[in-house]
């Protein structure tokens, strides 16, 4: 078998595998590459010995049994058994479910999510979106400082169980999208400065030195990430990427790493005859980001838009702190902007950024599905400080009308797991850092963040108290209970309406017509024939729909179809779906 690895700086490279140490050559043909020769089969541990130094692990490592800092794998990628004939699932017309595997069941494995996943298909969602799966030190966390950028968690199941359960969802018909993360790794397990100018002081990111994307060096560096985002493509047969905070990728090149990254995927799916996909995470209000590349723009093929969450979840619970504060002067017109606009900082001053934000999205060539609208996430639960959902401060009618406002809106929805039943767990952040020092610093960080808002020290919970991570586990008996189970019925009715009507897939953001009572709190759109209305005051509302005869779809609450003056009564915390009769 060929081992090879990148490792420019290295006076000398000694391959330990098994039992065998060899050294590696230096590639005559790819500058900074060594290559050899060893005899291995599955399951075979291996690693790499630069100059005098300790075995460190691949890289490209495939699998890491004994975690970040132990040896490598040898991982053969042909010899799992694929059951289901799969010819792929796009992203028009799809509806997301956000899935944390350590979580989503009390077992916290891969196969124990893939038991679960005919509730998803009753559900009516499309694709499953699990979050990061890179392996990091310790057993349970959100995912996002992983390393080994081509393995998978250990503790999840390893590559195996990826592969059972994307298996599992393809036979289900559910497409998969996994979280990868490019713009940092570690903080600990981290190995690859070792090898190479993997990081540049050229740029600083929240996490320290940026990912080197644009320094000497950078382009093995955008390779190594290319080579991770298709081989998790290729080798799982996963349906789609999401990028997390794309902004912080810096890199000054001509052509932006991005735009590189959705070049190569769309080859990959030209390949293999299936449709491929990338969601962006950016903050930076740039429809280019979305825009494709023949119109010079990046070619992802969709992103995130916080802008809908933020003027959803302010108009939702009256919020006005942090980046709320913009949205919270006027939430309903801010919805209204995002439903119609797509962004609401399109150039607009941002108070929390003390500046002029985002530009305006051209709504006659941006399909509205290349936007991601949701109520909740990981990021948005998980990122308070006690990881609270909206059910725990929000009335069943009111989740209702959120669930109303993504699934009927003109954006992709996406659902954070649990929320389509109200579930009753928080989410909260938690860690199981095994340097205690690293363990110490981020429990002390993550209270004074919150301190400085109010929160005393023991109302912060201990991300490396197990007992956090146990409370953000789903409760699985609660969907077969009241008021759960009547919040899924209409989660079920909603995403059903979307997916026989075509008028709420269409993707056209200017055809979107919207009105709106900021005192009164009732907003109503129309898409093609279909009118949406959703009163989010305690008492009722008269909201004029402007049709007549009309025929009610869906109601929260029971309701007449609007009389010959084209109004709909609509109790207080309500909502209703309806079309012309």
């Amino acid at each position: 078998m060929k081992f090879e690895v990148w490792a420019p700086q290295a006076a000398r490279v000694t391959l330990h595998c098994g039992a065998t140490t060899r050294a590696l050559e230096r590639d005559p043909e790819r500058t900074g590459w060594w290559s050899g020769e060893a005899e291995a089969e599955d399951g075979t541990r291996y690693g790499f010995a630069l100059d005098d130094g300790p075995v460190l692990p691949d890289p490209r490592s495939r699998r890491q049994p004994d975690g970040p800092d132990g040896p490598s794998a040898v991982v053969d990628q042909g010899r799992y058994p694929w059951r289901a004939a799969w010819s792929g699932r796009a992203l028009p017309g799809a509806v997301l479910y956000e899935l944390h595997v350590g979580t989503f069941t009390r077992e916290g494995t891969l196969d124990a999510a893939a038991e679960q996943l005919q509730h998803l298909v009753e559900l009516g969602v499309t694709h499953v979106e699990l979050m990061p799966l890179c392996p990091s030190p310790g057993r349970h966390g959100w995912g996002y400082e992983g390393v080994s950028l081509w393995a998978v968690h250990e503790p999840y199941g390893g590559p195996e169980a990826l592969k059972r359960f994307v298996d599992r969802a393809h036979e289900l018909g559910l497409g998969v999208v996994l979280d990868v993360v490019h713009n940092h790794l570690g903080p600990s397990g981290n190995h690859l400065p070792a090898f190479g100018p993997y990081f540049t002081e050229t740029h600083h990111t929240p996490w320290g030195a940026a990912v080197n994307l644009d320094a000497p060096g950078s382009d093995e560096v955008r390779a190594y990430l290319v080579g991770s985002a298709l081989a998790w493509l290729r080798d799982y047969r996963l349906d789609g990427l999401r990028l997390d905070a794309v902004h912080a990728l810096r890199d000054t090149r001509a052509i932006h790493f991005l735009e590189e990254l959705s070049e190569a995927v769309d080859a990959l799916a030209a390949e293999v005859g299936r449709p491929l996909f990338l969601i962006a995470e950016s903050d930076l209000g740039d429809p280019r980001v979305i825009t494709p590349r023949a119109e010079r723009g990046l070619g992802v093929h969709a992103q995130w838009n916080d802008d809908f969450h933020h003027a959803l979840h302010t108009a939702l619970t009256g919020e006005s702190q942090g980046y709320y504060e913009d949205f919270a002067r006027a939430p309903l017109a801010a919805l209204a902007k995002t439903l119609t606009g797509g962004f609401f900082h399109d150039g607009t001053y941002s108070t929390f950024r003390g500046r002029r934000h985002g530009r305006p999205l051209d709504r006659s060539r941006v399909a509205a599905h290349r936007l991601l609208g949701y109520a909740q996430t990981h990021d948005q639960v998980g990122n308070r400080a006690q990881g609270d959902r909206l059910a725990a401060s929000l009335s069943p009618g009111l989740l209702a009308c959120a669930a109303t406002l993504v699934l009927t809106a003109p954006f992709t929805p996406m659902l954070f797991m649990g929320e389509e039943w109200a579930a009753g767990t928080p989410w909260q952040f938690f860690t199981d850092h095994t340097d205690p020092g690293l363990a110490d610093a981020v429990r002390r960080g993550r209270r004074r963040e919150f301190a400085a808002h109010g929160w005393a020290e023991e109302e912060v919970p201990d991300p490396q108290d197990p007992a956090t991570r146990e409370r953000s586990c789903l409760d699985w008996s609660e969907p077969r209970r009241e008021p759960h189970a009547r919040v899924l019925a209409w989660y079920r009715e909603l995403i059903a309406l979307r997916r026989t009507l075509p008028d709420l897939t269409a993707p056209d953001l200017e055809v979107v017509k919207v009105a709106y009572d900021e005192d009164a709190r009732w907003i109503a759109f129309r898409r093609g024939d279909v009118r949406v209305a959703v009163n989010l005051a305690e008492q009722p509302a008269r909201i004029p729909l402007g049709i007549h005869p009309a025929r009610v779809l869906a109601a929260w609450e029971p309701v007449l179809p609007p009389g010959e003056d084209g109004v709909l009564s609509l109790p207080g915390e309500s909502c209703a779906v309806l079309t012309q009769a």
